[in-house]
């Protein structure tokens, strides 16, 4: 769960890296993501990102920098042209391809997902701020990202009986539903720093989970909805400390490291996955719910790391498979230089990720869909 615009636009343009340009490493790349098979790419164009499926698994809902608003038979394979300015908010019908805006269509939006009965979504905005695109933050070339005020809403399919579930000031987002449909899990700044929460459906009973100074975030639910997998970064001494909450201060976030945890839905059991140094985010559980996909660089924080690969150019990130227990890693992926936000379909025979592999334009990132092979 992730996962608002700027998160995913410092993500998908600083860590970007061509996709696999030759014949011979695309075939190479298959042949090692054993765990994928008919993989389909859903969206084409511009940037596309966190697309997650329905209850029903009949359906995604994603952000786009595409401009759907005005087709109104629009499918995947339509043509974005040149984009908005932040993501907007979209729901897909796997079947048809069709394509129909959810969201306002102003200010920005991320982190959407499916209610229970799949008649309604929730997603973060800034609309009620201002109709335009919140200024974008100054990384200074590091991983870094704005804290705007987004509030979590819900609305039909079509965009209508806008519900504001927030009513907080600040930072409101990341929120993903449990699979047995009774609680949201979500990431708010409300008591001054960054931390997991959940409430009703309806926004009620709001309980605070995790209280560690630093950033935790990107929760979501196991599949029997009695655990989480989140991503979080704690600063360790007193100049990390003081760095992040002078950052904190002027609403932006620079989490250096992040490590993946879980913990039980109360909140009690909080316990630490990876501890690799690298970025490590977009954790979600395995159907088996002992595993956990998530996404990294630490194939390239390795001291073996290959000759080819020049010390200064950015890093790629891929999927990899974990144990609960920080044991039995594998790569999943192989193909392009940026794969993230990966999803299991609610029967676990198919996955849903983001990638840039394929692209024909610096920038360009789009909605993957594969057959999972155990």
């Amino acid at each position: 769960m992730r996962r608002k615009f700027a998160v995913v636009v410092v993500l998908l343009t600083l860590f970007f890296i061509p996709a696999e340009s030759t014949f011979v490493r695309s075939v190479k790349a298959e042949q090692a993501e054993r765990h994928l098979a008919n993989i389909r790419q859903l969206t084409f164009g511009n940037k596309n990102a966190e697309a997650y499926f329905s209850f029903s698994g009949r359906k995604l809902i994603f952000q786009s920098t595409n401009d759907w608003r005005d087709r109104a038979q629009a499918t995947s394979k339509t043509d974005g042209g040149k984009g908005l300015g932040c993501y907007q908010m979209y729901v897909m019908d796997l079947e048809s391809g069709a394509v129909r805006l959810a969201s306002t269509g102003v200010g920005a939006t991320t982190c959407g997902y499916f209610l229970p009965g799949d008649r309604r979504v929730l997603y973060s905005s800034t609309h009620l701020v201002s109709p335009s695109c919140p200024p974008k933050p100054k990384t200074e070339g590091k991983y870094r990202w704005a804290l705007d005020d987004y509030e979590i809403f819900s609305v039909r399919l079509d965009g209508q009986q806008v519900q504001r579930l927030t009513v907080m000031p600040g930072y409101d987002a990341e929120a993903t539903v449990s699979p047995d449909g009774r609680t949201i899990v979500f990431t708010s700044v409300r008591d001054g720093d960054l931390d997991i929460y959940t409430m009703d459906l309806d926004g009620a009973h709001v309980r605070r989970l995790t209280k560690e100074v630093g950033y935790d975030g990107g929760a979501f639910f196991s599949p029997d909805s009695q655990r989480i997998v989140y991503r979080a970064s704690h600063p360790s001494d007193q100049a990390e400390l003081e760095k992040y909450q002078a950052l904190l201060a002027q609403r932006l976030v620079e989490p250096g490291q992040l490590g993946i945890f879980v913990m039980n839905a109360d909140g009690t059991g909080q316990r630490q996955v990876t501890a690799n140094g690298a970025s490590n985010f977009a954790p979600f559980f395995h159907p088996d719910g002992r595993r956990i996909i998530f996404a990294s660089d630490q194939h390239e924080r390795q001291p073996d790391r290959s000759s080819e690969q020049p010390a200064d150019r950015p890093h790629s990130f891929h999927l990899y498979l974990i144990g609960d227990d920080g044991t039995g890693l594998e790569q999943v992926t192989f193909a392009g230089g940026f794969n993230s936000f990966p999803m299991f379909s609610p029967d676990g025979k198919q996955v849903v990720w983001v990638s840039d592999r394929n692209t024909t334009s610096r920038g360009e990132f789009n909605v993957f869909l594969a057959d999972w092979i155990p």
